[in-house]
């Protein structure tokens, strides 16, 4: 444990003694989530989203493997395997549509936990090896986001299989190769179904190790905080347990709500209406469209139009792997010495005028057709995306001038007061 004031284990019960000796579980519950792993007391709400999604891990994996013991992965019959869930298998609508708008709130909650590591700068040192990993988990979440979108075999799986995989069809000498032992053939057919199926089954199971890694990353330098000032004494963390389970579990109460008036009412607000047609390679949809999720990477992926010095294709699938593996970078592309955004005013105005307004012309133009103004706003906003992580996020941190910082986590709670401070007690100093 990285703090020595960390409430110590002591089991209380011959049994609690037994398994700490032989088998200390209870012992790791205590000092992962219990009142042994002691928490920065300053956590806004922004903080939950990390349990959240670890909740929609465990629903999608739950989820998942139900509808695996109903579904048939195979091109002559998959369509109907998953209309045959929704009709005939007990409970069998429920599991599907909690399955789907599963994986669209899992991304909602990923985002928002993005967003707030980009603003908080969470891929600040100690903490570079949480960023990583966690950079790691999405991109595993983006592979089995897509696997699982292929498998319903209507029109978008069908068609977003064929222009997804045709992407690395762009790359030179072993582009089509690839291509074709991705599906197993030259176009997605019941190979390609098999192959999507098992990996889509399997990689859940590789995100919870990796999430599990994270976590385990996380317990060392400890949670970080909106003030970005390192824990200096006890009295600036409270144990995580009572007082972060119930806010957790208040944040959770609100997220469920939220999604069952999804899963119940709207359950197909999230998804693309052609996907309940039957797959047919001989009918190309008007407007082929991924999931929501993939819209701004989708949309800087058509962003290239023509071709220079390599073909426009293969430019557009580099910067849409681009997108992601410079946030690999982001520890050392960030070098200034504040972490919270609440203190840098020039870094401040770049996230709030910038970056945000940047990815939500992405998320809109990756879900519009390719036509004008759409593929030319796709532009500006492809451009200035990566200008902010590889120009502008490196300039503002050596020139900007931050606010002065609080000298500790529990005078930006209570104030600088001395007594609020360091207790009603203290005395002066002499």
């Amino acid at each position: 444990m990285s703090f020595p004031w960390a409430r110590e284990y002591t089991p209380q019960t011959g049994l609690t003694r037994f398994l700490d000796e032989k088998l200390p579980l209870p012992r790791l519950v205590y000092n992962a989530v219990g009142a042994g792993y002691p928490v920065p007391r300053n956590l806004s709400y922004f903080w939950n989203f990390g349990v959240l999604a670890g909740f929609c891990l465990m629903l999608q994996i739950v989820t998942g493997v139900i509808l695996a013991m109903h579904y048939a992965p195979n091109a002559l019959v998959a369509f109907e395997s998953v209309e045959h869930i929704m009709r005939d298998v007990n409970w069998g609508w429920l599991m599907r549509y909690a399955h789907a708008n599963g994986a669209s709130f899992f991304f909602v909650v990923i985002y928002i936990h993005i967003f707030r590591g980009f603003f908080y700068a969470s891929y600040k040192p100690p903490r570079e090896m949480i960023w990583l990993i966690g950079v790691v988990i999405f991109l595993l979440m983006m592979a089995t986001a897509f696997m699982g979108y292929v498998l319903p075999w209507g029109q978008m799986s069908f068609w977003g299989a064929k222009v997804i995989t045709g992407l690395f069809g762009a790359i030179p000498l072993v582009g089509e190769p690839l291509q074709v032992w991705l599906l197993g053939g030259y176009a997605p057919d019941n190979a390609a179904l098999n192959r999507f199926f098992s990996l889509h089954f399997l990689l859940p199971f590789v995100i919870a190790g990796a999430v599990i890694m994270h976590i385990w990353a996380l317990h060392i330098p400890g949670s970080s905080n909106p003030t970005g000032v390192e824990v200096k004494s006890e009295s600036d963390t409270v144990p995580f347990h009572p007082y972060y389970t119930a806010k957790d579990g208040f944040g959770l109460g609100i997220f469920l709500l939220i999604y069952m008036a999804f899963v119940f009412f709207i359950p197909n607000q999230l998804g693309h209406p052609d996907n309940y047609i039957p797959a047919n390679p001989l009918s190309t949809p008007a407007h082929i469209v991924p999931e929501w999720y993939f819209w701004p990477f989708y949309a800087i992926l058509r962003a290239f139009t023509f071709d220079f010095i390599l073909p426009a294709k293969l430019w557009g699938v580099l910067a849409m792997f681009s997108a992601i593996l410079c946030w690999f970078f982001l520890p050392w592309l960030d070098r200034g010495p504040v972490r919270s955004g609440h203190y840098r005013p020039l870094f401040r105005k770049f996230f709030w005028f910038g970056l945000i307004p940047c990815m939500a012309v992405l998320f809109y133009c990756g879900g519009a057709p390719a036509q004008e103004p759409f593929v030319m706003l796709s532009q500006i906003a492809t451009a200035y995306y990566f200008l902010h992580f590889l120009v502008i996020l490196p300039l503002v941190s050596s020139i900007e001038r931050p606010e002065p910082l609080p000298f500790s986590i529990t005078e930006a709670v209570l104030g600088s007061d001395k007594k609020a401070v360091l207790g009603e007690n203290a005395e002066p100093a002499v």
